[in-house]
């Protein structure tokens, strides 16, 4: 098995982890990120209170809503992400080393190379997996209210009233809606903003190598060993690397969320966006540049939490899958 391969499947098994674990969070930021009304004619909820708001009102489930694509999407994009990552990864070090005999730097993977490498990583996965995520947040951002908003079929026959309910709003239902909506071009709505959106993860990944190669340098110098890096060490290095990456890029991720939510025609027309460029002007008019950073400090908590969990079990993930392949190859050996 190739180590590109036991990244990619590690990097999908801990992204389903942490998924599970901060769902609701992610749940409760796509709907402030898409309220569209501006700060001085609502109230901005809190994380807590919005989350039990939408408990009180429309149940425990739909802080689960879309967990289902949501799991798929994740298991997908974290797969696609780190398979990619570490293909292009092995051939920057392989240049750094081949520089390095021809008298060009140390050795190492640079700075620019790990943003790089990271950037194309993710540009394959936006491209790959955005049918996926425009499913989730229509699915998030759907509520009880929705549906009793619906209209439904009443007859009258014989004194009895027949009420035929709209169909429950599941996967299946969002894929036939988008499509019915814009195509087959719909399951890319907001992919602009998304390929944009890459920073994040090259910041995040730019900023978590850089640290981490600190760490494991000062270990190597201190006669401690240069992989003896604890969970912990790679929990609070995730966790740090993501908060850096979610302050800088959380505009886009704001108007990538409006333009994959369900356009509402017929309501006003501030809300309603007909591309990148439009929500951006819109957002700006509206509702200030206050509306770029709605649910902010809910995101954070979600991302720099999940972002914390998946480096640390995907790193123990691997970890443990090396030990079984060298100790198969041992007992083969032996055998």
């Amino acid at each position: 098995m190739s180590d590109a391969l036991i990244c990619g499947i590690a990097g999908a098994g801990a992204g389903i982890i942490a998924q599970l674990i901060t769902y609701p969070l992610d749940t409760v930021n796509t709907r402030q990120r898409t309220d569209r009304n501006s700060k001085k004619m609502k109230k901005t909820l809190g994380t807590i209170e919005h989350m039990c708001q939408v408990v009180k009102q429309e149940g425990w489930d739909r802080l689960y809503g879309g967990l289902a694509p949501s799991l798929v999407g994740t298991a997908a994009s974290q797969g696609v992400y780190y398979y990619f990552y570490q293909i292009l990864r092995n051939r920057a070090e392989t240049d750094a080393l081949v520089r390095k005999k021809n008298g060009i730097g140390d050795g190492s993977v640079g700075m620019f190379s790990s943003l790089l490498v990271a950037a194309l990583s993710g540009c394959v996965n936006v491209l790959l997996t955005n049918p996926i995520w425009v499913v989730v947040t229509r699915m998030q951002t759907h509520s009880r209210k929705d549906k009793d908003n619906h209209p439904k079929h009443e007859a009258s026959q014989d004194e009895i009233s027949v009420v035929v309910e709209p169909p429950p709003y599941g996967t299946s239902h969002t894929i036939q809606e988008v499509y019915g909506e814009d195509g087959i071009s719909g399951f890319w709505n907001g992919v602009f903003p998304t390929l944009f959106m890459v920073s994040n993860p090259s910041i995040q990944f730019m900023l978590y190598e850089t640290l981490l190669k600190k760490i494991r340098k000062r270990r190597a110098s201190s006669n401690k060993g240069a992989n003896d890096v604890t969970a912990l060490e790679i929990f609070l290095l995730g966790a740090v690397a993501k908060l850096g990456a979610t302050v800088v890029t959380y505009p886009l991720l704001v108007i990538k969320s409006r333009l994959q939510a369900k356009q509402d025609v017929g309501a006003d027309k501030r809300h309603q966006y007909k591309g990148t460029l439009d929500a951006l002007m819109k957002i700006i008019r509206y509702e200030g540049f206050h509306g770029f950073y709605k649910g902010m400090g809910t995101k954070i908590v979600q991302s720099v939490l999940a972002a914390a969990i998946l480096f640390m079990v995907k790193e123990e993930l691997v970890r443990c899958a090396r030990w079984l392949l060298t100790a198969r190859d041992v007992a083969n050996s032996i055998s």
